[in-house]
């Protein structure tokens, strides 16, 4: 592995020194954090992850689960799958709702990408990619009115890559692309998988060097915390506040956030509001949840609820708190290995919802981003409950939303925890209190 991506990449550099250097020590993700920012997680005791050790992991992974499911590859256009599988990057949200980058993964572990045309040399730094080709794009934005003649392009292309890799009649996951999409790929003699579930399967173990990247992105998701901590005084506005969530990411190494939802005072209740140009006064309680792809691609799922400004909590205030809290330490401790999700459901505490609103679900799975499994209520078990276990390397957080379904303000805590043969250990421990 790892010959044919040189000469792929070495024809998309046309020879010259600039591009040789793009695809090698000017790469971002060989650049990575940065010498300070890794200090300064060395210092406090952090070790970094081996990202090649990490990229092995992954594919090993996805290969160990396409023989669960008897599959003889994967075809992944999710870009959080394309960065599982390959460790490689390009407009991560644009290529979300445009289908120019996607990848395969044959049954031996052979990666190839498909990138967005004159960026092929973005392969060259991972050492698991076997090949890089020029993406075919067919959504109407990228082919107007020519869109299935592209689509017919685009599956010639991708069955190209299967005959390449996979034997005759091959079985083929794919986790998601257009109707015509799949049409072409059935005429072309592929039988067709659910990729979606393949790729949540694997993913949802991490290795030790997942485990090493997360507690560096934690280490600064919680530092830009901080700088949203002391940003907020009486008188800013709900974006002032989590704009510096965004700002502290970005500049430790970060990636995105897929939400905007922090909210004050009144605001607070019911949940779920993004931020506004809402002014924070005094003695308002301002709740948040980061929802924050940081370091290495890694995801860090915090609450965190706070009062603002010089006013102690009302007695309100620290009884939702209270509760929030509880709700929280207590359902965490079930994080152990072997519990089946059914008692997560049902032997979890929570104040009545008939007093109370709630979050839609208890526990659920991190990653790279919001990840398999999704732990719902006891109310919803008929409807969207499914009895599995948890299993040792699994990722979730505990979350709790309480707000009076009398009124007034409410309060958002969510802490992240690794599931390890001694239990729960607590990944993100930025402090849980309402006052400094």
């Amino acid at each position: 592995m790892g010959g044919r991506i040189r000469r792929s990449v070495q024809e998309a550099l046309d020879g010259t020194p600039e591009m040789a250097r793009a695809a090698g020590e000017l790469h971002h993700l060989n650049i990575g954090p940065g010498a300070a920012l890794e200090a300064e997680w060395i210092a406090d005791g952090l070790e970094l992850p081996d990202l090649a050790a990490m990229r092995q992991y992954r594919v090993d992974r996805t290969v160990e689960t396409l023989q669960k499911f008897r599959c003889d590859g994967v075809l992944v256009m999710d870009p959080m799958n394309i960065r599982y599988v390959s460790d490689t990057t390009n407009m991560q949200l644009w290529v979300m709702h445009n289908a120019a980058r996607y990848a395969f993964v044959s049954g031996d572990g052979d990666v190839i990408v498909w990138d967005y045309e004159g960026c092929e040399f973005l392969s060259g730094h991972s050492h698991v990619v076997t090949e890089a080709r020029p993406a075919i794009g067919s959504t109407y934005f990228l082919a107007g009115s020519r869109y299935e003649e592209l689509t017919h392009r685009w599956a010639a292309d991708v069955l190209d890559v299967i005959g390449d890799y996979c034997g005759p009649n091959p079985r083929v996951a794919v986790d998601q692309c257009s109707y015509l999409g799949f049409k072409a790929l059935e005429a072309g003699g592929i039988s067709i998988a659910n990729g979606q579930e393949v790729m949540e399967e694997a993913r949802k173990i991490k290795g030790p060097d997942e485990i090493r990247a997360m507690r560096c992105s934690a280490h600064a998701c919680q530092a830009a915390m901080g700088d949203m901590r002391r940003r907020m005084q009486p008188g800013v506005t709900e974006r002032e506040i989590w704009a510096k969530l965004h700002e502290g990411n970005i500049a430790r190494g970060g990636e995105w956030i897929e939400t905007q939802i922090l909210s004050s005072g009144p605001r607070t209740n019911p949940w779920f509001q993004e931020a506004s140009a809402r002014v924070v006064e005094n003695g308002d309680i301002v709740a948040y949840d980061t929802d924050l792809v940081g370091a290495y691609g890694m995801m860090i799922d915090i609450s965190r609820t706070w009062v603002c400004g010089d006013k102690g909590p009302t007695a309100h205030q620290q009884k939702l708190f209270s509760m929030a809290e509880e709700m929280v330490k207590s359902n965490a401790e079930l994080l152990t290995p072997g519990r089946s999700f059914r008692e997560l459901t049902f032997d979890s505490t929570m104040p009545p919802r008939e007093q109370y609103r709630h979050y839609s679900v208890k526990f659920h799975g991190v990653g790279q981003c919001d990840e398999y499994p999704d732990i719902y209520h006891p109310w919803a078990w008929e409807e969207w409950g499914l009895d599995d276990h948890l299993e040792v390397g699994m990722v979730l957080t505990s979350e709790s939303y309480i707000g009076s379904r009398d009124g007034g303000e409410g309060v958002k805590l969510e802490d992240q925890y690794l599931v390890t043969e001694n239990g729960p250990e607590l990944l993100t421990d930025f402090p849980v209190s309402l006052v400094d």
